[in-house]
């Protein structure tokens, strides 16, 4: 998909965020719900995203929700550092399917880096354990 088209209501993520598929929960608040990612590229890695806009991408985001919705993005990365203690910590961001986007509705990665560990490529790992996710979406949102 282009930056450009249709928000598709029945993406994965907006299912989650109706409360119509699971997810491993770190926080959820007016404005963004952060949660595990299914197929994480590094052990911890979170996605964080906003609440009541129909966004695909960046672009598309009204200007006055950018701020709280980066405020959100911090405060995960900061207890993620606080709960796993990462070397460094990745945060991305994807608009379009050339750069990389596969789930068409606005979402930040924050992903944490370990020195000499390889992180996956995006959309190369495999599904991580459930219960797994469970437990770092506890151990994170514990540092929050």
């Amino acid at each position: 998909m282009s930056l450009h088209g249709a928000y598709d209501d029945e993406n994965i993520f907006a299912r989650i965020l109706r409360g119509e598929a699971p997810c491993a929960k770190v926080f959820e608040d007016d404005v963004a719900l952060a949660m595990m990612d299914l197929f994480p590229q590094s052990r911890g890695h979170t996605l964080v995203l906003p609440k009541g806009v129909r966004a695909r991408n960046l672009l598309e985001l009204p200007p006055e929700a950018v701020g709280p919705l980066a405020q959100r993005v911090q405060r995960l990365a900061v207890a993620v550092e606080k709960a796993l203690k990462p070397d460094g910590i990745v945060v991305m961001q994807f608009n379009g399917a050339p750069a990389g986007q596969s789930v068409f509705h606005l979402h930040f990665h924050v992903i944490p880096r370990w020195q000499g560990k390889p992180m996956l490529g995006h959309g190369q790992a495999k599904m991580a354990d459930k219960d797994d996710l469970a437990a770092l979406a506890a151990q994170i949102a514990a540092a929050m």
